[in-house]
């Protein structure tokens, strides 16, 4: 049986700045080796040169080595995700998981969260946007659900996954081995990564059919409900951290999911709150939460017909400010309204996660008395 896992919100002041988590250990609130993933956002542009999500990772990776009993390398297959990019009023942020003692845990038979994780094999930069990488995201999130003590699919209410992109200098290393690549513009392997792992992690889940090379970023009906997923340069596998509900563990927390149908849709955000568990009005404010919302992740995309409820937006002709940019301050601005909370974590690039023009949403509740 997995341990109960107990989940806390920490602000970052400033790139480089881990106190939170250093804050959280001090109290005792956390043992350091007992953290088992970090989702966090940093301030940097969001894009393939993004190293804010490179200082982030080191800082908090020093906290724990610092403040526990395991080596660097051990902390080194901690999975830590960043999101780089804070556009509008998103505030930098990290969100704690951690497994707590069974003599601090409240005792309970409902469904309470429980986290796996697991990183796939190695991805050759020929892979990504092709069915190899699918096929290994899809095993990786099967083994992450096994070390959760998740057996069915529904249990699971979000994947957050970190994916290798391609830069010039993999793109040069698949040609000298007589490989070719899906792409050539590094910023376009964003999106195309976090597609193709969200494929991967839907045919994991049974929410759709292993699906072939020529429906990557193109057949946008096919999409997981509850990956989130996340790419950059500073690794070559794919990270992937469970995240869902399990009988019998006990602890104070459960995590629920829905989906925006597009940018503007709260009723998705209110949705994956009920989803966790909290009982709330039928026109509900961000006063009805009673500090009980822990945060909530989602991932959004800009519409492929350029159209929010009836109405053109240019988003898509923009050539002074990547649509990247402006969908991530939107949805950003949206979610903060409805949460009462500008820390709250949206990532952009949602190709095959979520219906077109929208995103997964998932929501961790404190359930605890």
């Amino acid at each position: 049986m997995p341990e109960p896992i107990a989940v806390h919100k920490v602000a970052i002041s400033h790139v480089s700045d881990a106190s939170g988590l250093t804050g959280l250990i001090d109290a005792g609130a956390v043992e350091a080796d007992r953290v088992i993933a970090i989702v966090g956002k940093t301030e940097g542009n969001g894009g393939v040169n993004d190293y804010t999500r490179i200082i982030a990772d080191r800082a908090f990776r020093e906290v724990l080595v610092a403040n526990g009993t395991r080596t660097a390398h051990e902390v080194s297959d901690v999975p830590i995700v960043w999101s780089g990019g804070t556009d509008g009023v998103l505030s930098p942020h990290a969100t704690i998981f951690a497994t707590e003692a069974g003599e601090r845990v409240e005792p309970s038979d409902e469904p309470r969260l429980t986290v796996g994780f697991a990183m796939s094999e190695t991805i050759l930069p020929e892979e990504i946007g092709r069915r190899g990488m699918i096929e290994k995201v899809a095993d990786a999130v099967r083994t992450g659900m096994s070390r959760a003590g998740i057996t069915d699919p529904a249990d699971v209410h979000y994947v957050q996954t970190k994916t290798p992109l391609l830069t010039i200098h993999t793109i040069r290393d698949a040609k000298a081995r007589g490989k070719t690549v899906w792409t050539e513009h590094t910023h376009e392997s964003m999106d195309l990564s976090n597609g193709t792992t969200g494929l991967g992690v839907a045919v994991a889940l049974g929410e759709i059919d292993l699906p072939d090379d020529a429906d990557v970023l193109r057949n946008r009906e096919l999409y997981s409900a509850v990956a989130s997923c996340s790419s950059g340069v500073e690794l070559d596998r794919a990270q992937v951290v469970v995240v869902g509900n399990a009988r019998g563990i006990g602890g104070r927390f459960r995590i629920g999911h829905a989906v925006m149908n597009d940018a503007l849709d709260t009723d998705g955000i209110w949705a994956a709150i009920r989803d966790a568990g909290l009982d709330l009005p039928d026109r509900p404010h961000h006063t009805d939460l009673g500090g009980r919302l822990v945060n909530v992740f989602l991932k959004c995309e800009v519409s492929q017909d350029g159209m929010v409820r009836g109405r053109r937006n240019a988003m898509l002709d923009d050539s002074d400010v990547h649509w990247h940019r402006q969908i991530k301050a939107c949805v950003g601005g949206v979610t903060a309204a409805a949460t009462g909370d500008p820390a709250v974590f949206v990532s952009v690039s949602a190709a095959h996660q979520g219906p077109d023009g929208g995103g997964p949403v998932a929501a961790i509740v404190d359930l605890g008395d």
